[in-house]
């Protein structure tokens, strides 16, 4: 696995238990500090009460209450330089958009190795953010 960018921080959101301990382990062995939630809004309220910039959100996009979806354009009015990882085990064809909501995205379908996760989640810390207008 590569070494990400040194402190860049991942806030981790699976209703799935299973699959989110994994995600941690996975992400905390690659090197960076993952704050996880179960649902998106345990993640919104999350998100507004960490001090310190998130880097990456990394959520199933299918999960009870709030999608994935939803839960990366709700975060990109709070934390305008988000990046997004969009999991899913639902279906094989589902692709997230490029950007969402101005945000820098990408799909990661489940089941996924270490090191598939490890990367996309590197590319995306280490991706130019888009200038604000």
């Amino acid at each position: 696995m590569s070494a990400p960018v040194p402190a860049a921080t991942v806030l981790l959101v699976d209703d799935e238990e299973d699959v989110r301990d994994l995600a941690r382990e996975i992400l905390r062995a690659a090197g960076y500090v993952v704050l996880e939630a179960v649902n998106g809004a345990q993640a919104v309220t999350l998100s507004e009460s960490h001090p310190g910039p998130i880097h990456v959100l990394v959520t199933d996009m299918v999960m009870p209450g709030m999608s994935g979806q939803a839960l990366a354009q709700r975060l990109a009015t709070l934390r305008p330089d988000l990046r997004v990882l969009f999991m899913s085990g639902y279906a094989s064809g589902i692709k997230a958009p490029d950007a969402l909501a101005g945000l820098p995205a990408a799909f990661l379908p489940k089941p996924f190795s270490p090191d598939e996760l490890a990367e996309k989640v590197r590319d995306l810390v280490e991706a130019t953010p888009r200038p604000s207008i």
